[in-house]
């Protein structure tokens, strides 16, 4: 229907839109990031333990410059950081309309294929991103989460691109829209989870590395990024939220298997490597509250779960072959 072409040209509108103001959002956390947000980091500011969401008292302040009455660069990045967060909430708002429309186009639930999921996933660690600015202040992960929103958007749009059509017969089911809804949402929390891993994998090399006496070159970066502890305690508190949903998805798609195909599990690809994730975080959650694990092998267990994730997401989809093949390429 030309109605139907019409929704689906506006919604790949919005997602270039979307793009666009997203990696405006990138530049402006950047721009803070350059201009030194955050007093710089010394050995004893790095051990002091800081509750997720505090930051400098300085940062709510814009003084200016006693000299020039103008800020200062510090101030500017401040500001700059402000800025990015305005345009995610814009980027997110258009990103919002993009998935809508796409539906509307289709007449159905637009989770049917891999340009559809990767937008859904994305969309999902946006929300995520933005659900932890309200409540933790933490600017600092906006460019490491908009960076692989922005390549997963790209992809979406041109290598993973399907025009609109129809559900293929296997998820044309109202269970789409609680299992796969479910997986989009958990994997938002991955994504902000292992941003925050990352970050503390540099500041721990950086402590490190300088303990040693040796110079580093990623100190700009560490020396705007709150101490270990926090991080730490950020990718805790978020992968603690996703692997509760992550594990209803598991349950909810062996409920539509066994509608779809009459069998709970059957060892699919897909299903395998979702469990395969499973067990990774789980793992993680294990160590962590029962074997008291914190800091790096934490970290490095947080990010090979999110591998796991990525290749279930990408690699089964596109390259192995199973019940699960719906990337639509």
């Amino acid at each position: 229907m030309p109605g139907d072409l019409g929704l689906a040209g506006l919604s790949d509108g919005l997602m270039t839109t979307a793009v666009v103001v997203y990696s405006l959002a990138m530049l402006g956390y950047a721009g803070e990031f350059a201009l030194g947000r955050g007093r710089a980091r010394t050995p004893a500011a790095a051990g002091t333990r800081v509750l997720v969401g505090a930051g400098p008292p300085a940062e709510d302040a814009l003084p200016e410059d006693a000299e020039t009455g103008r800020p200062r660069p510090r101030d500017v990045g401040v500001l700059l950081g402000r800025a990015a967060v305005a345009l995610t909430v814009l980027g997110w708002a258009f990103h919002l309309t993009q998935i809508l429309t796409r539906g509307l186009a289709a007449q159905r639930w637009p989770w049917g294929n891999m340009h559809e999921f990767t937008s859904a996933l994305a969309f999902s660690a946006v929300t995520a991103l933005l659900v932890l600015l309200y409540r933790h202040r933490v600017r600092y992960l906006g460019l490491f989460v908009l960076l692989p929103v922005v390549l997963g958007l790209e992809l979406a749009s041109t290598v993973l691109y399907t025009a609109v059509g129809p559900l293929v017969p296997a998820l044309n089911s109202y269970w789409i829209a609680i299992h796969v809804t479910a997986a989009v949402i958990a994997a938002g929390c991955f994504t902000a989870a292992s941003a925050a891993a990352v970050l503390y994998l540099v500041v721990d090399r950086y402590e490190r590395q300088r303990s040693l006496g040796r110079t580093v070159g990623m100190s700009g970066i560490a020396g705007a990024l709150p101490g270990k502890e926090v991080l730490d305690r950020l990718a805790y508190r978020t992968l603690a939220f996703g692997f509760p949903i992550w594990t209803f998805a598991i349950i909810a798609g062996a409920i539509w298997a066994e509608a779809a195909w009459g069998r709970y599990w059957g060892w699919d690809p897909k299903e395998t490597w979702s469990f395969i994730t499973w067990i990774v975080y789980a793992g993680y959650l294990h160590a962590r509250v029962t074997a008291g694990w914190r800091g790096r092998r934490l970290a490095i267990v947080a990010l090979i779960g999110f591998g796991c994730f990525l290749f279930n997401f990408f690699g089964v989809n596109i390259w192995v072959v199973g019940l699960h093949s719906y990337a639509g390429l």
